[in-house]
């Protein structure tokens, strides 16, 4: 199954995670110093939906969150 919504095409993006050492100034500290940078992929919260088409019949697709919550698709 690939990582795409196949309403929107929702994929995976790509980031960074930071890791982060030390007291905030504004909490009294020096400051906060990174420690480490790491590669890390952001998924889509997909699912597998029986979804209502033109023709009458139902169809199952891998759906995104946000496009069942707007209401882009009809469940049955």
């Amino acid at each position: 199954m690939s990582r795409t919504c196949e309403i929107c095409g929702k994929s995976a993006r790509t980031g960074n995670k930071i890791v982060r050492r030390g007291m905030a100034k504004k909490k009294g500290g020096i400051g906060l110093h990174t420690t480490g940078v790491t590669r890390r992929r952001f998924n889509p919260n997909l699912h597998k939906v029986r979804v209502a088409v033109a023709g009458g019949g139902n169809v199952r697709k891998v759906v995104c969150a946000s496009c069942i919550k707007s209401e882009r698709i009809v469940k049955t």
